[in-house]
């Protein structure tokens, strides 16, 4: 895993680089796409058995809501994994303290994306944009033998990236070594830039990306809450997946964790301006301890160029959980 600490002193350039070629060469468990068969499964087209899964847990995803609006925490749970089961496990235990549920509203007029070739060792994947009830990315994971919702909804930022065109919507083109370093580098670039308000690493986005507005709210927290002491971690949440695009590049999904650890200033015994509101605070920690750790889930859909320049397509960020003390 990597993580950085919000404020530390930048790495040089070529530190950075020894960085990111340590990071790649431990990417081997995150892979870029894949889509191994079950024990015993034949060679039947992998277009076919992979579109009648898709259908298949798309359309469940109607049990998801209905666990949701009854506060069903264990069939939540059961539904869920990666980002989603680390959503739902504190969000719902907190809903049952009093704090909003969030509401999931089904999903409708999908359009699969499917990865079309094996490569790595993680689960089985894949991806759905759905158009209604607002267009949004969900992002599907096989473990334990079922299909489980991985991440979603992540609400579509503009334009979703054009994906190739074919009978059972296999949209994952052909792509060369060079698209597939870039997927793999993605969360250790978000990382590199949300830790980084001087530019020293050379991650770039666009005016308007969401991220540059991320960063600018990082920047600007602690003089928030002053006179309290802020502190922040920048972690990735799980592996990053990705689909090629017939211009080159690729469309990755991955999770980023932001941790919040707001302590009392100097010479004080309370907090003076507490990130979050009482009821949350509460609803989570069941009081308001003088000390407090907050953990919030990013959710992205982020297009990486041909010419490895990434953009922002899709995001979504949840409070997951507040603790008690600096855990």
């Amino acid at each position: 895993m990597v993580r950085r600490t919000f404020g530390a002193r930048p790495p040089s350039l070529v530190l950075l680089a020894v960085l990111l070629a340590v990071s790649l060469a431990g990417c081997g468990t995150e892979s870029a796409r894949e889509l191994p068969a079950d024990p015993g499964e034949t060679s039947a087209p992998m277009a076919e058995v992979a579109r009648a899964d898709a259908e298949a847990a798309f359309g469940g995803l109607g049990d998801l809501a209905a666990a949701w609006k009854d506060g069903d925490c264990a069939e939540i749970e059961r539904l869920t994994t990666w980002a989603e089961q680390a959503i739902g496990s504190r969000v719902c235990a907190a809903a049952r303290e009093g704090r909003a549920a969030p509401g999931f509203d089904v999903p409708e007029d999908p359009e699969f994306l499917l990865p079309a070739h094996e490569d790595g060792e993680d689960d089985p994947w894949f991806a759905v944009l759905a158009r209604k009830p607002t267009p949004a990315y969900f992002v599907f994971v096989r473990t334990d033998g079922a299909w489980r919702l991985g991440a979603g909804p992540i609400p579509l930022d503009g334009e979703a990236p054009q994906a190739p065109e074919g009978e059972g919507e296999i949209v994952d083109a052909a792509a060369g070594p060079g698209s597939w370093v870039g997927a793999r580098l993605v969360s250790t670039r978000h990382v590199a830039f949300l830790t980084d308000p001087a530019g020293v690493s050379g991650v770039r986005f666009v005016s308007g990306d969401p991220m540059r507005g991320l960063l600018g709210e990082l920047v600007r927290a602690p003089g928030r809450v002053r006179p309290d002491r802020l502190s922040t971690d920048v972690r990735i949440e799980g592996p990053a997946r990705a689909l090629a695009l017939p211009d080159g590049g690729a469309l990755v999904f991955h999770a980023l964790r932001l941790v919040f650890t707001q302590k009392p200033g100097p010479g004080r015994s309370s907090l003076a301006h507490r990130r979050y509101g009482a009821a949350d605070v509460r609803a989570f920690t069941g009081g308001a301890p003088k000390t407090m750790t907050g953990a919030e889930i990013v959710l992205l859909a982020t297009r990486v160029g041909a010419d490895n320049r990434m953009t922002t397509v899709g995001m979504r960020r949840v409070l997951a959980d507040i603790t008690e003390g600096d855990g």
